[in-house]
């Protein structure tokens, strides 16, 4: 029995539907639902009832569902005990200096490893296993993971500091909407995108990093959206009255050790 197969089953019980634990496990349906039969036949015994409505526990289920949580959670225990590494992915470098001072002085053995992310994908590769633990923005989708807000950062306006409205001392989203903006490809997270693109639509080329964007908007005057910084002399962020905060974001999945005294470190 592995125990790839008993998070499934762990899922689609606490789901009681195999819809969503499959979105939730980030895998499609069928492969889910085979995995299950097979589990059942393994076992010699029903672990679900089916109907058209969703699933049902039966007694053996219930069984099982308990003793699956305390063996995997006793197996991300060893895991983490034997791992010695986390690997950790950087949207907002920002806040991530005092982050790694206070973690190196709490864990000196441990290896840190740094994923840089673009801005396509907000969880820097967290719901694909590539990091550990996300130190990100938002707004973004967020089930199936656990986040702590460290902070809320107002926004603005990239502009060209000769742009016309460069100077004013603050802007709304319908000032530019005559205006191109930079876009994030399809797939992008949507409630991310949104955000990014001012609430609505928008038309431009396509980009996927923070210096593609500057560079765009001072070769071409490209609009795009910041927190609120200082650009240089060539760029000007303006804020925008009419814009949420960006909050700034610690996002992860699972609760080993290690991520767990990182996130006391915090």
């Amino acid at each position: 029995m592995e125990l790839r197969t008993l998070r499934y089953f762990v899922a689609v019980a606490e789901e009681l539907h195999f819809g969503r634990a499959a979105r939730r496990l980030h895998m499609s349906q069928p492969p889910l639902s085979r995995a299950i039969k097979h589990l059942e036949a393994d076992l010699g015994t029903t672990l679900l009832h089916r109907s058209p409505a969703g699933v049902a526990l039966t007694e053996s289920g219930r069984t099982l569902l308990h003793e699956a949580k305390a063996l995997l959670d006793h197996a991300d225990r060893i895991k983490a005990k034997l791992a010695r590494t986390i690997t950790i992915g950087i949207l907002d470098d920002r806040t991530a200096a005092a982050l790694a001072a206070g973690f190196r002085r709490k864990h000196p053995d441990v290896e840190i490893r740094i994923r840089e992310a673009d801005l396509t994908d907000p969880t820097c590769g967290l719901r694909t296993n590539q990091v550990d633990i996300a130190l990100t923005r938002g707004p973004f989708h967020t089930e199936g993971l656990k986040t702590l807000v460290l902070r809320e950062d107002p926004v603005g306006a990239v502009l060209r500091a000769d742009d016309p409205l460069a100077s004013r001392p603050h802007l709304t989203t319908k000032d530019l909407d005559d205006r191109t903006w930079f876009q994030f490809p399809e797939g992008t997270d949507e409630i991310w995108r949104n955000y990014w693109n001012g609430g609505k639509p928008r038309q431009g080329p396509t980009l996927r990093a923070v210096q593609e964007c500057i560079q765009s908007v001072l070769w071409n005057g490209t609009v795009g959206l910041a927190p609120l910084t200082d650009l240089g002399a060539e760029l000007k962020v303006v804020p925008l009255a009419d814009m949420p905060p960006s909050p700034v974001v610690l996002a992860w999945k699972n609760d080993d050790p290690l991520i767990r005294s990182f996130i006391e470190t915090v």
